[in-house]
């Protein structure tokens, strides 16, 4: 069992393959670009996995896939499928853009990927590209459908931006609750990457829209597991909400990222982190597991979002890290 320095235990890591990415998201890294990390710097999958392994050893039970946008990366489904051979009962999941979905979702599911998260930040094709800075929505609609059809199971996210998206909640929630996807809305974390000016809403703004179609829904009880708080709302649909700003947001944090480069990132918000290339090329999985002990022992006890009085921004780039 991995437990951090303030006594949460860690059972969930992300796994970052490329920092890549296809779109260029006012929330993330509207101005990057169009480029990539060589190659060399890069873990290869082999790598990548080795310290995988070592992580479900220690008790691991969940690992997502992310990027940048992880469908890039070549070969990915063999990736996935070395994770579900090696122990077929993890939680193995995928978070993407969909934009490249309509044509690997089958084999990804094939691979032995279980779920699937999915960017949508509108319904509207004007509004998706201003967000994205290129025409996307009818393919990511596609993939979506095509993940369905895989029988992958499936979670929307979408990012509010005032003056961009916030007229758009309401439609992307019914089309979520039409086809019975969950959705979460993810309060935009202020960062050094976004648009200048970029600027979120809190859940009771995204409450309140919500509000104007649902009048009345009912906080679930939270699920420690879960970084979103659910609500539920006629019919017993649920949404989500995640909310960074909250000062017991990161009370129950059970997470770890692993970048394309090798380095285990303790916290999203810090850019604090240590290297384990030199050791899983090395082969020397005794180190990488003392790394990783490491790196939990320095996880801080909470991101500095919720200090509202500072109006804090992070450095950390999500684009290597996924969210």
């Amino acid at each position: 069992m991995l437990i951090d320095g303030y006594g949460r235990k860690v059972d969930y890591l992300r796994v970052s393959v490329t920092e890549r990415c296809n779109f260029r998201c006012q929330y993330c890294m509207p101005e990057k670009p169009f480029s990539w990390v060589p190659k060399e710097n890069l873990l290869s999958y082999e790598d990548l996995f080795k310290f995988i392994k070592v992580a479900i050893d220690e008790g691991i039970t969940k690992v997502r896939i992310t990027g940048g946008e992880p469908l890039l990366r070549e070969g990915l489904d063999e990736f996935i499928k070395m994770i579900y051979d090696y122990k077929n009962d993890i939680d193995l999941a995928l978070t993407t853009n969909g934009f490249l979905l309509p044509k690997v979702a089958q084999k990804l599911k094939d691979a032995g990927l279980k779920r699937i998260n999915v960017s949508l930040d509108s319904m509207k094709p004007d509004v998706a590209a201003k967000i994205a800075q290129k025409n996307v929505l009818e393919t990511v609609l596609k993939g979506i459908q095509a993940a369905d059809d895989a029988g992958l199971k499936i979670k929307i996210n979408c990012v509010p931006i005032q003056g961009i998206n916030d007229g758009d909640l309401l439609e992307v929630l019914d089309f979520c609750k039409d086809k019975g996807y969950p959705i979460r809305f993810i309060e935009f974390m202020e960062n050094q990457h976004a648009k200048d000016g970029a600027k979120g809403l809190n859940s009771d703004a995204i409450k309140k829209i919500v509000s104007q179609k649902y009048e009345k829904f009912d906080e679930v009880p939270r699920d420690t597991s879960s970084p979103a708080q659910y609500y539920a709302i006629e019919g017993g649909y649920q949404f989500g909400i995640i909310e960074p700003h909250k000062d017991d947001f990161c009370a129950a944090c059970n997470r770890i990222r692993l970048t394309a480069e090798g380095f285990l990132i303790p916290c999203l918000y810090f850019e604090d982190a240590m290297s384990i290339k030199d050791a899983v090329r090395a082969n020397k999985v005794d180190e990488a597991a003392a790394i990783l002990k490491k790196v939990l022992e320095t996880k801080p006890e909470k991101n500095k979002w919720s200090d509202k009085d500072d109006n804090e921004t992070s450095t950390r780039a999500f684009y290597e890290t996924g969210g």
